[in-house]
């Protein structure tokens, strides 16, 4: 690495991707990889003039992503062989080419020691930033209607923390899956794939809900248009949601492991349980404001105290069956987490005992 170009022979055959089912899986990663522009919804307001300079921040995102992607891309092929790529690129890769970049300069791993704090500096601020932005939106303009009052309970700053609680519990959980598999390196990866796989289906309702709007411009009228045209706009919602959509189907098919091996199946049933607890979460949390406004109040004390209790001894119990060498500790444990979700839905399907409605 470094000094000369890794891919020999660098030709179009060695840029152009096989499309093949192993490509389709990974194009849900490319999605994710350039999402994040409907992040900002909820800062569009706060523009000096946002009719105006929206539109252009739109296209300005673009021509930077399209520039970072292609000659990114480019740039890796010239520091790694893309035909013999490491095992662990996904996690080190980017600290391989800063390495690779300070050996050429004669700097030994200063550029990789510069990038590694910069990368701390920066996924912390991301950090801040995507908690705060998704948090924000899903707590506003439906969210009196569809998000339980503990939810949008904000501080004096006017910051919903219980929101940001809901989404370091979810962070969690979605760490506790991956806590079987055999290495840091298939935990870095499970997780870097689930991110293109949850990521391009949120990205689906995005673009179903931008379909209905501009289906119906009268009933949602909006000063900050991209596409003016109402039916053009349509088909292009259309065409992003087909693509994205599909992508997503792929993506749950595991990675970068072997197939129809068993930390395959393992990857595929962690994908599928996550996907099903984040659905599940968006149909419960509706009903739960149902029960508030219907009793008052969601659940009582003790019930709130008994539903964390049974979470609390299912996650350890959960833990505990899948550290064992057990051959059917994985069926073990999706028991338990079964018996723990129905015991969960029995305590917390009864009326609450106390501050009940005359």
């Amino acid at each position: 690495m470094g000094g000369h170009i890794a891919t020999q022979p660098m030709n179009l055959g060695a840029i152009v991707p096989k499309f093949d089912l192993k490509y389709l899986t990974t194009v849900g990663l490319l999605i994710y990889a350039v999402n994040g522009c409907e992040l900002i919804a909820p800062f569009v307001t706060k523009m000096k003039n946002p009719r105006r300079e929206f539109p252009k921040s739109m296209l300005m995102l673009v021509v930077m992503t399209a520039f970072l992607t292609i000659f990114g891309s480019f740039s890796l092929g010239i520091f790694f062989d893309a035909h013999h790529l490491p095992y662990d690129l996904k996690m080190n890769g980017s600290y391989y080419a800063f390495q690779a970049l300070g050996q050429q300069y004669h700097v030994g791993n200063l550029f990789m020691y510069l990038f590694a704090w910069t990368e701390v500096i920066y996924l912390a601020a991301l950090l801040a930033v995507l908690l705060d932005a998704m948090t924000r939106m899903l707590v506003a303009d439906t969210g009196q209607k569809y998000m339980p009052r503990f939810l949008r309970k904000t501080n004096q700053a006017g910051l919903p923390i219980n929101g940001y609680l809901l989404t370091c519990f979810l962070s969690g959980f979605i760490l506790f899956l991956g806590v079987f598999l055999p290495e840091m390196n298939d935990v870095f990866n499970w997780l870097l794939n689930l991110n293109g796989i949850i990521s391009p289906g949120v990205t689906c309702w995005i673009f179903y809900a931008f379909m209905r709007v501009r289906k119906d411009p009268k009933r949602y009228p909006s000063q900050y248009v991209f596409i003016k045209n109402n039916k053009l706009a349509w088909w292009v919602g259309f065409w992003a949601l087909a693509v994205t959509a599909l992508a997503t189907v792929f993506g749950i098919a595991p990675q970068d492991v072997t197939e129809f091996s068993a930390l395959w199946w393992h990857e595929l049933v962690i994908n599928i349980v996550a996907i099903a607890v984040l659905i599940g979460l968006g149909g419960i949390l509706p009903l739960v404001t149902k029960r508030e406004e219907k009793y008052g109040t969601a659940f009582s004390k003790l019930q709130w105290i008994t539903m964390l209790l049974s979470v609390g001894i299912t996650i350890i119990l959960s833990v505990f069956v899948g550290s064992t060498q057990l051959a059917e500790r994985n069926l073990l444990v999706v028991g338990i987490v079964l018996l723990g979700l129905v015991i969960l839905c029995m305590i917390g399907w009864k009326k609450p005992y106390k501050n009940k409605k005359p």
